[in-house]
């Protein structure tokens, strides 16, 4: 962290926890739902579906987030987004703990559940992009990508620690539920560390950075084409002067937004990889959970569920982030060569994982199959980010996050259901995903 020294090394350590502690929450709220789900005795698809709906609000609503953090300030978005956070894990703990006690039926606990989910969704999707505006508008050119770079680790980090920790956090009286708490009481405390520790701020100017969601996209940063503007960082406030002295003297200036239609042929070749890659990621790692409980036999054993569904998710957030951290990097992989080689490792893994009965043969797998997907995604966010102009990025880096987040709509609760119905047919859906995939890019792809 003290590699950016625009932002205080304190500032940079709250947005840095502010996006690591909602991916670790989340992934370890994911490596206990199937247990979960046995205790309520609720149908697997029914779980699955109140993720869905929380997707969708997602997908729909972060869009208009990022676009009101110009207008609001980025420390209230980010609280908002905190907030979300906070309500929606302790409410869902309550709601759950009080279904698994036998103080509500089932059915009642699903309905709060998908309610009080679907606020993460609609009010925890505001604070990514407040926090990355945040760092775009103040850090230099020369700092923000290493800036962007720290924000996606803090997300690749949280990925890791949230499953591994999960086991340990499940004691009496919450059970199974305590992560939940655990992890709504740590947003609480960076609640109060944005109130007190991180200065106000009223935007006098919109930012036109690059959004990034991925470390080392490729190896690269998205280049500036000819005709861009040469002025960005006055306009955004990001320039050698101080940048609180730089804002008193900027003056507002309009609203710049760039909006491409999704059909504009420089990006049609990248979003059709995003959608096709992106479902095949989302329902693997929609199914992975129920398949360890299920194929180890733990339905009846909670507690050694978690454990090994987190030791199985940890094993995959380690191998994603090898290949973001490692291999592209190293390889300087160009984003046409990440999305095919990662589409090929993806395939290969899920096959193994198709075939699997043991944990080992599962993990090896998932392994496989994460590392895949962690070559795919930069690879996309990458090819899309360097297909248009700079003055297009902003409204790119929209785009690519719909795209990530529509995934999480329908494949996830599709592929549990037919996984439940009859367990190969879930893998020939991600099968067929993956090799359109390599048929669709090994054609369409094309480096910039």
């Amino acid at each position: 962290m003290s590699m950016i020294k625009s932002i205080a090394s304190d500032r940079l350590a709250i947005l840095f926890m502010v996006m690591m502690v909602a991916s670790a929450g989340n992934t370890a709220f994911q490596s206990i739902l199937p247990s979960i789900a046995s205790e309520l005795k609720i149908n697997d698809v029914w779980i699955s579906i109140a993720f869905s709906w929380s997707a969708l609000l997602w997908v729909i609503l972060a869009p208009k987030w990022a676009r009101m953090s110009d207008r609001r300030g980025r420390k209230m978005l980010m609280k908002i987004g905190t907030w979300g956070f906070i309500l929606s894990m302790a409410l869902t703990g309550l709601t759950l703990w009080l279904g698994i006690a036998g103080l509500i039926s089932s059915m009642a606990a699903f309905i709060l559940f998908a309610i009080f989910r679907s606020i993460y969704g609609a009010l925890g999707s505001a604070a990514p992009p407040a926090v990355q505006a945040y760092v775009a508008a103040r850090t230099d050119r020369s700092e923000r990508a290493g800036a962007m770079a720290l924000l996606a680790s803090s997300f690749g980090l949280g990925t890791v620690i949230g499953p591994a920790i999960a086991h340990y956090l499940i004691f009496e009286p919450l059970g199974l539920v305590g992560p939940m708490v655990i992890f709504a009481g740590a947003g609480l405390l960076l609640v109060i560390a944005l109130q007190f520790r991180l200065p106000n701020d009223e935007p006098k100017f919109e930012v036109k950075g690059i959004v990034g969601s991925y470390p080392s996209s490729a190896g690269e940063l998205p280049r500036r084409q000819d005709g861009d503007d040469d002025d960005d960082d006055q306009v955004a406030g990001i320039g050698a002067d101080a940048p609180q002295a730089h804002a008193e003297t900027q003056k507002p200036s309009a609203p710049v937004s760039v909006r491409l239609p999704i059909r504009d042929p420089r990006l049609l070749p990248w979003v059709t990889a995003g959608l096709i890659g992106g479902h095949a990621h989302a329902a693997m790692m929609g199914v992975i959970g129920f398949l360890v409980r299920d194929r180890l036999g733990l339905a009846d054993d909670p507690s050694a569920a978690v454990q090994a569904i987190g030791s199985v998710m940890f094993i995959g957030a380690m191998a994603t982030l090898l290949a973001q951290w490692g291999l592209i990097p190293i390889l300087s992989m160009k984003p046409r060569a990440s999305v095919l080689w990662g589409g090929i490792a993806a395939l290969v893994g899920v096959a193994v994982v198709a075939v699997s009965r043991d944990f080992y043969g599962i993990s090896f797998g998932y392994a496989i199959s994460s590392l895949g997907f962690g070559l795919f995604r930069p690879g996309f966010t990458a090819g899309a980010s360097l297909a248009v102009r700079q003055s297009e990025q902003g409204d790119v880096a929209g785009k690519v996050a719909s795209i990530n987040g529509s995934a999480y709509i329908f494949a996830p609760a599709v592929t549990v259901a037919l996984f439940n119905w009859h367990e190969p047919a879930a893998f020939v859906l991600i099968f067929v995903a993956l090799i359109s995939l390599l048929l669709w890019g090994r054609g369409a792809l094309i480096d910039d």
